[in-house]
């Protein structure tokens, strides 16, 4: 096969994060030196059109570069007639590896499948068998609204049983089913859910996987016992992800949360991200010992611009994850493989921003950029106090208190995809208040001026960074800026914000990149660190094996 890069102008189109060019993920592993990437993909369009969609499938060396192998799974069998939809890939002791997927069979019902290599032998495993006992789990009798779906990947218990996750309505009930099974044929559900949340009552793309009570190494999805507690994921229904750490119990098939205050409804617990970002699916890298998380960030535009690119949605870039220290958060980094794709680079030490000040950092071209920047904050006493009200909805919070709403302590931080005259630009930044004898640090990323587009979606997103600012007197920001997508990282990862952006200058005109600061006081940048990113390789199809081996082998790094 031959391919051709695509071209990386126009269209908001991507330079270095992955683009099914259709729709979300499935089951990312790691397999005899490669990296594989499956997603739902219709071969017919460039968006979900009627759900009849294929399993499209990539490889990489290095998380950044990626070919395209083709479909992996198509609707030709009566299990899955109406759509291969999503699920998930597991390992297997002896190496191979099996996907679990969910079908809708000839009369639309959604039921779970099992497919496995045809030559596992075949380092690129291209081709899969369906075999003919699918759908190895119909539909149970008590699942209501026809969703049952997204089965995760499997892990082996004490017991010697493989179990999985799946979501269901289960009489009108958002529930997390487990299964237990031996062959990944046969499957038992328990009597009980893992999970049940009556407030939501239709979930989807469930993962639960372990994370070490200490460090940053990540677990086999299988690692169980003293040091290790599990992280239950959800997703709601075209809305967000949400997290829970707590521990498990695969001897009775239970989930103990370790934050039980906050209670059974998922939109009550953490965010995986606090912007826009879908569908969230970690595997565990053992190639480099960590967990390694990805999710779907869709448009925000709308489906007549899809139809006129002829590619919709993207993946964000793959996330390092591990357990904060405080044994309830997760904290999130992007994978030092992008540093691989650092070219020029400008460094300021030292700079001090004035009250109103905007400070441009020049020299690089910062369409697509990493941009790492460290806050001293000496003035903390003034920060003005937050209203408990807010502490539901920072949202709202940032929407009231925006970047040009002058505040004490912030707001101060990065104002990225700028034209030159500033009539088009995103904010990114940190607010800090005063609250019960300490302190809440705000973040914000404000997309209302971010493109002079109409019909375009411009929100502002926003959520607290539990950092110990009293402490620290510094706060860290880390943004990846890449065309369309800008992913930011606030206190060392321990809070995400991803979000969409058109803005309309980039087609014509230079983007720029300013620090900002609207507190009363001065704030200094202690270090500020940018990078100008090159262009990776990207669902090329298949020619060599060169694009897959650029593997940096040095250890993770940590913010």
């Amino acid at each position: 096969m031959n391919g051709k890069q695509p071209s990386h102008h126009g269209h908001g189109r991507t330079a270095y994060h992955f683009q099914p060019a259709k729709n979300w993920m499935n089951g990312p592993f790691y397999h005899d030196g490669m990296y594989h990437f499956f997603y739902q993909y219709n071969p017919h369009g460039p968006t979900f059109g009627t759900g009849k969609l294929s399993w499209g499938h990539s490889i990489s060396g290095d998380l950044v570069n990626w070919a395209f192998l083709g479909t992996a799974l198509n609707p030709t069998s009566p299990f899955d007639a109406d759509g291969c939809w999503s699920g998930s890939a597991t390992v297997l002791p002896d190496g191979r590896p099996v996907i679990l997927y969910t079908g809708r069979d000839t009369n639309t019902v959604q039921v779970q499948n099992v497919a496995f290599p045809k030559d596992p032998s075949d380092p690129l495993l291209r081709e899969w068998h369906k075999p003919s006992c699918n759908p190895v789990i119909p539909q149970p009798a008590d699942v209501t609204g026809n969703n049952f779906r997204d089965p995760s990947t499997a892990w082996l218990g004490r017991d010697g049983l493989w179990r999985f996750v799946v979501a269901a309505e289960v009489n009108g009930v958002g529930s997390t089913l487990i299964y237990r099974g031996a062959d990944f044929v046969h499957w038992e559900r328990n009597a009980a859910p893992l999970h049940a949340s009556p407030e939501v009552p239709a979930l989807e793309c469930p993962d639960l996987f372990p994370v070490a009570e200490r460090g940053t190494e990540g677990l086999d999805t299988s690692a169980n016992g003293p040091g290790v507690r599990r992280v239950l994921k959800l997703s709601k229904m075209a809305d967000e992800d949400y997290y829970m750490v707590g521990w498990y119990d695969d001897a009775a098939d239970t989930f103990v949360p370790a934050e039980e205050e906050r209670g059974g409804d998922v939109t009550k617990w953490r965010r995986i991200d606090h912007g826009h970002l879908f569908g969230a699916k970690s595997f565990f890298d053992a190639r480099k010992k960590r967990r390694v998380l990805w999710a779907w960030v869709d448009e925000t535009d709308g489906h007549s611009d899809d139809v006129a690119k002829g590619w919709t949605g993207i993946q964000s870039f793959p996330r390092a994850l591990w357990l904060d220290n405080d044994g309830k958060q997760l904290v999130q980094w992007p994978v030092e493989e992008i540093e691989t794709l650092r070219r020029k680079q400008v460094t300021l030490l030292g700079a001090v921003v004035g009250s109103g000040g905007l400070h441009e950092i020049a020299g690089i071209e910062t369409l697509q950029a990493d941009v790492e920047v460290a806050f001293e904050i000496p003035n903390l006493e003034e920060a003005e106090q937050l209203d408990p009200k807010w502490l539901q909805d920072p949202r709202k919070l940032c929407a009231e208190k925006g970047a040009s709403v002058q505040g004490r302590v912030g707001p101060f931080g990065l104002i990225v995809m700028a034209s030159g005259d500033l009539q088009e630009q995103t904010t990114i930044f940190f607010r800090v208040f005063k609250h019960d004898d300490a302190y809440k640090v705000l973040m914000c990323m404000d997309l209302t001026r971010s493109s002079t587009k109409e019909g375009v979606y411009k929100p502002v997103y926003a959520g607290f960074v539990d950092v110990d600012v009293e402490k620290d007197r510094s706060l860290s920001l880390r943004t990846l800026i890449d065309h369309s997508v800008i992913e930011s990282f606030g206190g060392g990862g321990r809070t995400c914000i991803t979000a969409r952006v058109y803005p309309e200058h980039v087609a014509t005109c230079s983007s720029h990149l300013y620090l900002f600061n609207n507190g009363s006081d001065s704030v200094k940048v202690s270090k500020i660190e940018a990078w100008e990113l090159g262009t990776a390789s990207v669902n090329l199809e298949y020619v060599s094996l060169p694009i897959l081996t650029n593997v940096p082998e040095q250890g993770q790094a940590q913010p």
